[in-house]
């Protein structure tokens, strides 16, 4: 059975990258450094992307 067989795991990947653009975002400024919104808008972007790449890749395989 593939791992991301179930479509609960499709949200998990995207929550993923969507996680990593807010901690790119919330560290920014205590570590000193400017917030490059453009960063946190592509990771957040690349999330919904992938969740939504998997789960056509997901409905549209056989049920093998």
């Amino acid at each position: 059975m593939h791992p991301v067989r179930h479509p609960r795991n499709v949200v998990i990947i995207g929550l993923a990258f969507i996680v990593v653009g807010a901690l790119y975002a919330l560290g920014a400024v205590p570590l000193g450094y400017h917030i490059e919104w453009a960063g946190v808008t592509m990771l957040g972007a690349l999330g919904v992307a992938m969740s939504l790449m998997a789960y056509v890749l997901i409905a549209g395989s056989s049920g093998d």
